[in-house]
């Protein structure tokens, strides 16, 4: 087996995910491929066509899709909340812009539960509508799926279409991504790989999006709720790597990819985490100007354009509980021999 496979092995054996599926590689294709374990603990074994949950991996695809409509004229990273969403004039969060929710420096708060509280789409709406900022815009960085919620409704009231048709048309369909979307049909479904034993559920939830505000908004979000399969996401880490041209022009990828803040271990770009000195969720293997995103089903994406790499890692490490911790250390000794590949 190669290190990679070892790696994920060994994280399976240590129970910190019953599956994983894996490429590393550059634009001119793989270095090092795979798929070890089970779709569920008690389920079958992988196959390599499996829909995974990418939880907030979903974020920086809806990004691509937000800066294609950029390109376009549709949308303005300068442009603020209340010129897009009327129903959001005159309100707390009118001014703020485009740049700031693809920042996460907008000051809306990060992970809220709206969904406990407020059990339909309509209700979530109304409440993210009034939910307070928590520090004024601009001035930090909070990660806040709120705001990715947010970007998704007006990606809609520009474009005019729904969120799964632009992220479909503007991004995955370019990439021959055809495998992957929101809201998986049957036969997809059929092969997703299982996510948590879901206590407000009830059940295990498997081929329905684990983030429960996404659930409440019907599978379709800004945040979260896409799935894919490894050949898909490979499929965009090597587009990634070259840069995105299917998608968008060269100087509008080098302006979502740059770091748009300088905060310590938390600098961002357009939709895209920068790689920091610390703190660091793939380690420091991959060099200064990389990026990427994690999920937190166990899902991660990370590109390095000094070395032209891209390094796709899926797991489903919240089966069948969101409790432990063991996806850091695997994930930051996956990217480690990631880099070492050659």
């Amino acid at each position: 087996m190669s290190a990679l496979a070892d790696i994920l092995v060994a994280g399976r054996a240590r129970r910190s995910y019953s599956g994983a599926a894996w490429s590393v590689g550059t634009a001119a294709g793989a270095l090092d491929r795979g798929w070890t374990g089970t779709r569920a603990w008690d389920g079958p074994p992988l196959q390599g066509d499996e829909q995974w949950d990418l939880a907030s991996v979903t974020k920086p695809i809806v990004g691509l899709a937000v800066m294609a409509l950029v390109e376009r004229g549709a949308l303005d990273l300068a442009g603020v909340v209340g010129s897009y969403l009327p129903e959001y004039r005159g309100g707390n969060k009118a001014d703020l812009t485009l740049a700031q929710l693809l920042t996460h420096t907008s000051g809306l708060p990060g992970q809220v539960p709206l969904y406990r509280e407020h059990p339909t789409r309509a209700a979530l709406l109304e409440a993210l509508r009034l939910l307070p900022p928590r520090t004024a815009p601009g001035t930090r960085v909070e990660y806040s799926s709120q705001g990715f919620i947010l970007l998704g409704l007006i990606a809609e009231s520009a474009a005019g279409a729904p969120l799964d048709e632009l992220v479909d048309r503007l991004v995955c369909a370019p990439l021959g991504m055809k495998a992957t979307g929101f809201v998986p049909d049957a036969a997809l479904r059929a092969r997703a790989v299982a996510t948590e034993d879901c206590p407000w559920r009830g059940h295990v939830v498997t081929g329905e999006v684990h983030d429960e505000n996404a659930v409440v908004l019907d599978g379709i979000a800004g945040h979260a709720g896409l799935f894919a399969p490894i050949a898909d996401l490979e499929r965009l880490g090597r587009s990634l790597a070259a840069g995105a041209r299917e998608v968008l022009r060269p100087e509008t990828f080098a302006l979502m990819t740059a770091a748009h803040t300088d905060a310590h271990a938390l600098r961002r770009g357009l939709a895209w985490q920068g790689q920091d000195p610390v703190g660091s969720p793939v380690g420091p293997s991959f060099g200064p100007t990389s990026f990427g995103h994690t999920g937190f089903t166990g899902t991660s994406i990370w590109i390095d354009p000094a070395t032209g790499r891209y390094a796709v890692l899926l797991t489903n490490r919240v089966h069948p509980s969101r409790v432990g911790d063991g996806i850091v250390s695997v994930r930051r000794a996956f990217h480690t021999a990631a880099d070492a590949l050659r």
